[in-house]
């Protein structure tokens, strides 16, 4: 599954479904060939019609180039929040997503926990 069609996924859908999408995506991404990996993340996937969807895309594919060690889609640089959007919005998480956000997500506003992103 490419980033462009998870954004397509995550239209219309309620909250756990993408949560669940999110995990399939990481679960394909984590058994494609590192050598083969870059090629889903570099199409800028469409709106979403959220934009903390867009903009976690837009983390996810910096985030996981990271990873393999080479630099975010150029698309994904124009995308971020103008408020701070934590997905799992309980006080734990919260604190959890504080301290632990990769910065990936933390400069575009998105706090989220490591372990949310280990799904899979």
């Amino acid at each position: 599954m490419t980033l462009v069609r998870l954004g397509e996924l995550l239209v219309d859908v309620d909250e756990l479904h993408r949560w669940r999408l999110v995990a399939e995506f990481l679960e394909e991404y984590r058994w494609e060939a590192v050598g083969s990996r870059r090629r889903l993340l570099d199409d800028e996937p469409a709106a979403t019609g959220d934009e903390h969807w867009d903009v976690f895309l837009a983390a996810l594919a910096e985030h996981l180039a990271a990873r393999d060690g080479s630099a975010g889609p150029p698309w994904a640089e124009q995308r971020s929040l103008d408020r701070f959007w934590f997905p799992f919005n309980t006080r734990a998480a919260r604190v959890d997503a504080v301290v632990h956000t990769p910065a990936a997500f933390r400069r575009r506003g998105v706090y989220v926990a490591p372990g949310e992103l280990e799904v899979a």
